[in-house]
């Protein structure tokens, strides 16, 4: 990821910033923006007339704008008695979540609090988020609308309520162990110290970058401090059909991090290849076309579907290593191969083992998805790290 930093006035560079604010209780408010230049002003005052003096604090924008956001911050930053950094990223890699994790590689002091720019997250919140992981000796701190005294008031419409409550419901039914006792893993505004992270292990996809820090990196200890959503003070809100996707593709992906997982959910694509190749060999053998070229033809449809689903659900993160083309070809013939294996497999199975026909073909089946899946990930999708490593296209 390439980044540049700017600074409003003279305040130096955000990691000057943090080595001079980097003693027991100090805080860095990172704020990743993405064309929040009608809010970031009322955010600054918001955080000048919330944060008291006694807690050392400075205020890092990473920022991902279009518009002239980094001109506004660093006009209202004058006026701020706290220091005030901008770090520009020239790729948004991984969203508003690949941001906050630049942010938190950047900051140095022990406390790091994220919360959104659009004005939603109270900064007033900021010192009871510090001061409550001071008292429980906690890693992370969560504001959450969903504990006691909190309210999700802020949100516009049945609509997004529906969705925040399905998300929420989701991502706690998939990580019940990771997520024990946070109430709001969907919420964008916490505290964690800075001991408590290890950034390298983070994947950020999207603007969900709790839910990544709580399962890949959960600390120990979590505590939970209510608040109450407000109502975004300006500008549109950041959620879209798109960012929704990306949160499913986030989802799966952590979901799969371990083998077992990933095997699973590839044998669950699977299963769901044969409905294009059923089609597929229905519509060629009603247009009169013999039925076993016709199963060649529809078995590759079948591969290509599942050649789609395996790419943006399972190994996206690992796409990088080929090209895709060198991808899908790999693919195609492990895919192939498995139906060339299968039949002799059967046939060695009845006649050298003795079995009957049908636990044979279930035996082959298991045994060539298996031995698909081990050639998929280790020729196909190689393991991060691998010496061949190349730009996707």
């Amino acid at each position: 990821m390439s980044q540049e930093s700017t600074v409003p006035g003279e305040l130096g560079d955000p990691a000057a910033i943090a080595a001079e604010v980097a003693e027991p209780g100090a805080v860095t408010i990172v704020v990743p923006t993405f064309n929040e230049a009608a809010n970031v002003r009322r955010l600054l005052h918001q955080i000048t007339e919330s944060v008291p003096s006694r807690l050392p604090c400075e205020v890092l924008f990473v920022d991902d704008s279009t518009d002239d956001t980094p001109e506004i911050i660093e006009e209202a930053a004058k006026d701020c008695p706290f220091p005030v950094a901008v770090l520009r990223r020239e790729e948004p890699v991984g969203g508003l979540g690949g941001a906050v994790v630049a942010g938190i590689t950047v900051a140095g002091s022990e406390w790091i609090v994220v919360m959104d720019g659009d004005c939603q997250h109270p900064p007033s919140l900021v010192p009871d988020l510090v001061a409550t992981g001071e008292r429980a000796g906690a890693g992370l701190v969560v504001a959450s609308r969903y504990t006691k005294g909190g309210s999700r008031a802020g949100l516009a419409g049945s609509y997004r309520v529906a969705v925040s409550r399905a998300a929420t419901w989701l991502t706690k039914s998939l990580f019940p162990r990771r997520l024990h006792g946070i109430s709001d893993p969907m919420s964008g505004f916490f505290a964690i110290r800075r001991s408590a992270v290890t950034a390298e292990v983070l994947k950020p996809l999207g603007y969900k970058i709790l839910l990544e820090l709580a399962v890949r990196s959960r600390p120990r200890r979590v505590s939970e401090v209510p608040f109450v959503f407000q109502e975004r003070f300006a500008g549109e809100s950041k959620s879209s059909a798109r960012e929704g996707m990306r949160f499913l593709r986030h989802l799966v992906g952590l979901r799969t991090s371990s083998p077992l997982a990933r095997m699973v959910v590839f044998g669950l694509i699977g299963v769901s290849g044969f409905l294009p190749n059923l089609l597929a060999l229905w519509t060629l053998t009603g247009a009169g076309l013999h039925y076993l070229p016709a199963e060649i033809l529809a078995n590759q449809l079948g591969v290509a579907w599942n050649f789609l689903l395996i790419e943006h659900l399972l190994f996206r993160d690992r796409r990088s290593f080929r090209r895709w083309w060198d991808r899908l070809g790999r693919f195609a013939l492990l895919a192939n191969a498995d139906l060339l294996l299968r039949l002799p497999l059967i046939a060695l199975l009845v006649s050298r083992f003795g079995m009957d026909a049908l636990p044979a073909t279930a035996l082959a089946l298991v045994t060539t998805f298996v031995l698909r899946f081990v050639g998929t990930e280790a020729l196909v999708y190689l393991p991060s790290g691998s010496r061949n490593t190349r730009r996707t296209v």
